[in-house]
């Protein structure tokens, strides 16, 4: 696997004593049903809507580039939908988190241009993955994004997120906020909520913060290219827009 030079400055790392969350509130829908969605609200009231145990600790270790369909599934299992042609030759897979600096700055700096250059133009398409590091709301987002995801809105609830964005364990990403960004872009209310009390996606995000520990990442946001030919190139931190296209060119000549 090729890697760029790392550049510290330019990824959060991982955190520890993650912060608690908060809960959140909402209207009835009707009589029956009604009933029904105030109680599932009133238990996302009074309960933290995603564990907040610290973190497991996974064993870091390089991937078994002899074994590619292992290696593969590291980056394109535990995701969010594609974002773009799903035959584009090039996949750029980001492994983020929600309350992030460094990747909010690549989502406002950096991402427009190589939508427009690159995604819209057919050549690259983008995967999400979650790294959570930061604490309990970086779950909770994640999952958000992920139930977001049922009603075919993933891309529209991350980029609310990101939109949204207002630093770290500052509760901007609470389960009311989350809801409210959740209305926004016209989720149904109660599906979503449902998710979230279910806790549908937790071993999803789990699993994914496993891949990025597996590929020995130690800091968010972490990129990797996979070219046409299945060769891995890393993108380490919020790195300019020209890093990005250098790569791609590249792949694409080859």
């Amino acid at each position: 696997m090729d890697e760029s030079s790392p550049d510290k400055a330019a990824e959060t790392p991982i955190q520890s004593q993650p912060k608690i969350t908060r809960g959140l509130h909402g209207p009835s829908l009707g009589i029956g049903a009604g009933i029904a969605i105030v109680s599932i609200i009133s238990v996302f009231l009074a309960m933290n809507v995603i564990d907040t145990n610290p973190e497991l600790q996974f064993e870091e270790k390089t991937p078994n580039q002899e074994n590619q369909e292992v290696t593969l599934s590291l980056f394109t299992d535990n995701a969010s939908p594609y974002l773009g042609d799903e035959n584009a030759p090039i996949t750029l897979v980001e492994f983020g988190d929600y309350q992030c600096f460094f990747c909010n700055k690549f989502f406002h700096e950096t991402e427009s241009a190589i939508l427009k250059n690159y995604v819209e133009t057919g050549k690259v398409k983008i995967i999400f993955k979650d790294f959570t590091i930061i604490g309990p709301d970086s779950i909770a987002a994640a999952n958000a994004a992920h139930c977001a995801k049922d009603q075919g809105k993933f891309w529209e609830y991350h980029d609310t997120l990101y939109n949204n964005w207002g630093g770290e364990n500052n509760d901007w990403a609470s389960s009311e906020n989350l809801l409210k960004f959740a209305k926004s872009i016209e989720l149904n209310e109660e599906i979503f909520v449902k998710c979230m009390v279910e806790k549908k996606y937790d071993q999803l995000v789990t699993s994914s913060n496993n891949d990025a520990r597996t590929l020995g990442l130690t800091g968010t946001p972490g990129f990797f290219i996979i070219g046409p030919d299945n060769q891995i190139t890393k993108i380490p931190g919020a790195q300019p827009y020209e890093s990005f296209q250098r790569i791609f060119e590249y792949e694409l000549a080859k």
